[in-house]
């Protein structure tokens, strides 16, 4: 499968993601599934809702958060079709955590690698059906326009 992504969605998502540092930050991603990629036409940024002092190495996303991001879709023609965190400090790569917290088999999952509050690194994954470990996407920028998102 493939991610291809707006260059100015990317730059929102990043600009989230290091504004949450040194903590998580998260989102929603939205837009259509079209043969074997997800098209991103738009992001929905969220606050970490992980309760505690370990926001630095978990993220939570609540069902109204859920519905948010469903509502934002339908309002613009799209799906959500994925969820976006950040790693600070840490490589872009699905953790132990990341796996038992995993809801969505074939939504995609961006993981951006924030260090020392500059995003680094962003790599696309999708959970296999089974819940039994990620697989890495082909992440693709793509220029031009995108649409909307909060």
């Amino acid at each position: 499968m493939q991610v291809r992504i707006p260059e100015a969605q990317m730059a929102r998502l990043h600009a989230h993601l290091e504004a949450a540092y040194p903590d998580e930050g998260a989102g929603f991603l939205l837009g259509h599934l079209q043969g074997e990629a997800f098209l991103v036409g738009g992001i929905l940024t969220l606050e970490n809702r992980w309760q505690g002092s370990s926001q630095r190495n978990r993220f939570r996303l609540e069902p109204q958060d859920a519905l948010q991001a469903e509502l934002a879709a339908a309002r613009q023609g799209m799906d959500v079709i994925g969820v976006f965190h950040s790693h600070p400090d840490h490589p872009a790569q699905p953790s132990q955590w990341d796996l038992a917290w995993a809801t969505w088999p074939n939504f995609a999952y961006l993981i951006t690698s924030v260090e020392q509050g500059q995003a680094r690194r962003t790599r696309a994954w999708r959970l296999r059906e089974d819940r039994s470990a990620f697989e890495e996407d082909t992440l693709t920028l793509v220029n031009g326009t995108s649409r909307g998102g909060k």
